[in-house]
């Protein structure tokens, strides 16, 4: 089996991959194809909730309150995958203004919230200015983490703006930019993206986006987004740019695996993943991911139920309350939890809720 033009080795026995992980070996690209191929799900769980507890001691699982503030759906890529976008023009398309920016942020606050997420589609005539001076003026008037612009909207922005990325970024650190959430990663796999998202950056314009923050002091989340038209190693390959990336720059603060929702998409009927099979991908992220403290699960695709059952398979950390969603839910779906919910699913799974912030400082004790 190939991934990316590499060709991945015959695999090894599942068994002796968890033992060689639990005793503090690093996996190879076989040996995670390995646990995939075995479909022995207890195995990998096992494996991956003993590297967890290592990782989260006292059995503490994280969350955040924040909101996901979506600035626009006007976007010039039209990924195929994509239920939320709207091409420029389109009576149902947005761009908010700043005071709906700032109404969403002064109800966050009021909820508790730590910080906001922002993205939104590749518009074409949002520049550097734009987002410099949004930054800058929610500084000014709120104490907000601001984990915004993912590598796609960085990279087009620069494009916009005629300036490298490299700049753009110092630009947004200055304005307030904290940092940079993973969306876009999709599958690392160039192959793959061919067929999902051909408009959007490459794999490697994505990596060097995220190489360009960690350098230039901006942390940030890697993601994957599986379940569509990729392969078991193509799933391997992307873990593997992530963890090299990660041995370079140490700048992941966690990885967030989560399904592809082909529900209102053009790629409809092709979403291929399972509870089992999130559970098991989930499983094996924790086990190769060995540069990364934080395994994200996602009750936003999977419901709160999966995701409390994946705390026993690697994940330690729900994420974030979502005071608001939309991309996922233009997919067609929607499931939701506050403060309370994600506390609950914690303290049932016989864990100890911790609420955090972006930048998975501790906040709270429940």
């Amino acid at each position: 089996m190939t991934a990316g033009g590499k060709r991945l080795l015959p695999s090894p026995p599942a068994e002796g991959v968890t033992r060689k992980a639990i005793a503090g070996g690093r996996i190879s690209e076989a040996e995670a194809l390995a646990l995939f191929e075995s479909g022995d799900l207890i195995q990998a769980g096992r494996a991956a909730a003993a590297l967890r507890q290592r990782r989260a001691p006292a059995g503490r699982v994280t969350f955040v309150i924040d909101r996901n503030i979506n600035y626009t759906n006007y976007c010039i890529t039209g990924c195929d995958f994509c239920a939320f976008h709207r091409r420029l023009g389109s009576p149902e398309g947005f761009l908010l203004s700043r005071r709906e920016i700032f109404d969403k942020i002064e109800e966050t606050i009021a909820l508790g919230g730590t910080g906001i997420m922002m993205q939104g589609g590749l518009h074409p005539d949002l520049d550097i200015e734009y987002f410099c001076d949004l930054f800058h003026a929610i500084k000014q008037n709120y104490d907000i983490y601001i984990h915004s612009l993912s590598p796609p909207e960085i990279y087009h922005i620069a494009k916009v703006s005629r300036i490298p990325v490299e700049e753009a970024l110092l630009h947004l650190k200055q304005a307030g930019l904290d940092s940079l959430p993973g969306g876009g990663a999709e599958i690392l796999v160039d192959a793959v993206r061919r067929r999902v998202s051909p408009r959007k950056i490459g794999s490697s314009v994505w990596l060097e986006v995220m190489r360009a923050a960690h350098l230039a002091g901006l942390k940030g989340t890697a993601t994957m987004m599986f379940g569509g038209v990729e392969t078991y190693a193509d799933r391997i390959e992307h873990l593997r740019r992530i963890r090299e990336l990660q041995d370079e720059t140490g700048g992941f603060t966690a990885f967030i695996p989560w399904t592809f929702q082909d529900a209102r998409t053009r790629l409809r009927g092709q979403a291929s993943s399972s509870g089992i099979d999130y559970l098991m991908t989930v499983a094996v992220s924790r086990i190769y991911l060995d540069n990364i403290a934080n395994v994200q699960a996602s009750w936003v695709t999977q419901g709160l139920k999966v995701a409390q059952i994946s705390l026993a398979f690697g994940a330690n950390d729900l994420g974030s309350t979502m005071i608001e969603e939309n991309v996922v839910a233009a997919a067609g779906v929607s499931y939701h939890a506050g403060k309370e919910e994600l506390v609950h699913a914690i303290k049932a799974a016989g864990l100890q809720p911790v609420q955090r912030d972006n930048a998975y400082n501790f906040v709270d004790f429940y």
